[in-house]
C-alpha cells in the first residue's frame, strides 16, 4: 500500500495534520504505537481538555518563552481563533475561562477527541494502532516511508513526525522521533523538564512543616547569583514533602533549569512574596500599628488572618519572633524582619523532578532547521514536523496545545501538498 503522507503520533499535533492532509485530498495513514488515540488530549486540562488559548498573538507568544517567535509564520497562516472556528464547525462549542483558556462546554475531553476521529472518517484517513514505528525511511535525499517494528514497510512520499517529547511517557511520549530526526540530518536540543514541580533540600522541606500548604495569589520568583528576578510569576503554589508544586512553580521550572545550567549552580535561590499587593514598608507600618493597639494580645492572634496560619507561625518564628509573647514584647527590629520575610522569603531549591513527571518537553528538534511556513525539514526533502518534538515550549493554560494544532495543521497541509505533487 502506498499513501502520499503518513503521520506518525496520534496527540494532538498528529490528529490536526491528518486531518489537515486529508482535507487536501491526499491518501493518508495515521500510525500511532498506542491502542487510542488522543491520549494526551483526553486528559489535557484536567480531563476538560484546554483547546487553546484566545490571548491576542503577541501575549501568546509570549506564554511560549521556548523559541514562541519561530510561531509569528505559522500564526499569521492558522491562528488561535481559527482553532476555536474549526472546532465549533465541528459541533464542539467552545467557553472562554479565565486568563483567555478555552475549553468545550460538556467539560469533557473525550468529545473533543471523538469529533477529531469522526473528522479523519470523514476524510478517509487510514489509521493503524498498535503499530510501532522502528525508522524513517530516507532514500537518495528525501523521504520514502516507514519501517514498523514488526518489519513491514509502508512506502509514502512525505512523512510527518508528531510524536511529541518525553513527558508524560503513559500517553505514549517517550522520545521515539529523536532518533529519526537525526537520521535525516537534524540537531537535538539538549532537552530538559519544563511545568514540572521544584526539589528543594531545605530543612523545612525535609521536615515537612509546611507539607500540603497551598498560598493563593503569591509572587514567586527565580534569582540570579547577584539576587535578581530571572523571571516571576503571580499565581497559587503548594508547599510538598520534595519541594513546592502548582501553578506559580510550573511557570517558574524552566527558569530553575536555566539558571542552574547557565551559572552551573548546584542550587538556585527563589524568593516567595506573599502579599504582592502591599509594599514592606506598608506591612510593617500596619503590624506595627496592630501589635501597639492591642499589647497584651498574643502576637499569632493579633495577625490573625493576616497570612494563612501555618504560614505566619512558620515567618513568625524564621524573625525569632515568639508567636505567643504578648504584642507590646516585640521589637521594631523583629518586625521588621517579618516584613521583610512576608515580601521576600528566600529558600534555595537543588532543581525538579525529572523529564518523565513534566508536564512539557523542553529542547528537541532545532527550529533553525525548520521551513516557518510550512513545517517541513530543511535537511530532508518530503519530512515535516509537528507538536512536542520541536524545540517550542510554554507554559501550561492552553499555550502548548495551540503550538501543537497550529504546527500539525500546517505540517499536514503542506505534507499532503509535497506528497501529491511528488506522486
Amino acid at each position: 500500500m502506498k499513501y502520499d503522507v503518513i503521520v506518525v503520533g496520534g496527540g494532538p499535533s498528529g490528529l490536526m495534520a491528518a486531518i489537515a492532509a486529508g482535507e487536501h485530498g491526499a491518501k493518508v495513514l495515521l500510525i500511532d504505537k498506542g491502542d487510542k488515540l488522543g491520549r494526551k488530549l483526553a486528559i489535557s486540562g484536567g480531563g476538560r481538555c484546554n483547546v487553546t488559548n484566545r490571548m491576542p498573538i503577541d501575549d501568546l507568544i509570549k506564554h511560549l518563552p521556548g523559541n514562541g517567535k519561530f510561531l509569528y509564520s505559522a500564526f499569521s497562516i492558522f491562528t488561535n481563533e481559527d482553532i476555536i472556528a474549526f472546532f465549533e464547525k465541528m459541533g464542539i462549542e467552545l467557553k472562554e475561562e479565565d486568563h483567555g483558556r478555552m475549553f468545550p462546554v460538556t467539560d469533557k475531553a473525550q468529545s473533543v477527541v471523538d469529533a477529531l476521529l469522526e473528522k479523519l472518517s470523514s476524510f478517509h484517513v487510514a489509521i493503524m494502532e498498535n503499530s510501532p514505528v522502528s525508522d524513517v525511511i530516507y532514500e537518495n535525499g528525501e523521504t520514502a516511508g516507514v519501517r514498523l517494528k514488526d518489519g513491514r514497510k509502508i512506502a509514502a512520499k512525505s512523512i510527518v513526525i508528531a510524536v511529541g517529547g518525553k513527558s508524560v511517557p503513559h500517553t505514549g511520549s517517550t522520545g521515539d522521533g529523536y532518533a529519526w530526526a537525526e537520521n535525516a540530518g537534524h540537531t537535538i536540543t539538549e532537552l530538559f523538564p519544563t511545568e514540572v514541580p521544584v526539589t528543594s533540600n531545605e530543612p523545612f522541606i525535609k521536615n515537612k512543616t509546611l507539607q500540603g500548604l497551598s498560598l493563593r495569589d503569591i509572587s514567586l520568583s527565580v534569582l540570579n547569583p547577584k539576587g535578581k528576578p530571572i523571571i516571576s510569576h503571580r499565581m497559587d503554589m503548594i508547599f510538598t514533602h520534595f519541594g513546592i508544586s502548582g501553578p506559580a512553580v510550573l511557570r517558574c521550572s524552566q527558569f530553575v533549569v536555566k539558571a542552574m545550567k547557565k551559572w552551573k549552580l548546584h542550587e538556585v535561590t527563589m524568593s516567595l512574596d506573599t502579599l504582592p499587593d502591599q509594599t514592606e514598608t506598608a506591612i510593617f507600618e500596619e503590624i506595627s500599628h496592630l501589635l501597639k493597639n492591642e499589647p497584651k494580645k498574643s502576637i499569632k492572634n493579633t495577625l490573625k488572618g493576616l497570612l494563612p496560619e501555618r504560614y505566619l507561625l512558620f515567618l513568625l518564628e524564621r524573625s525569632e519572633i515568639d508567636a505567643n509573647a504578648q504584642g507590646g514584647t516585640s521589637s521594631n527590629e523583629k518586625v521588621r524582619a517579618f516584613a521583610k520575610n512576608c515580601k521576600h522569603f528566600t529558600f534555595t531549591v537543588n532543581g525538579t523532578l525529572p523529564l518523565e513527571k513534566a508536564f512539557v518537553t523542553g529542547g528537541g528538534v532545532s527550529v533553525k532547521e525548520i521551513e516557518p511556513q510550512t513545517m517541513a525539514s530543511k535537511k530532508m526533502a518530503g519530512l515535516y514536523f509537528c507538536g512536542e518534538i520541536l524545540d517550542i515550549h510554554g507554559y501550561t493554560g492552553g499555550y502548548n496545545i495551540t503550538a501543537a494544532l497550529v504546527t500539525g495543521r500546517i505540517a499536514g497541509t503542506n505534507a499532503a501538498i509535497t506528497g501529491k505533487n511528488r506522486s
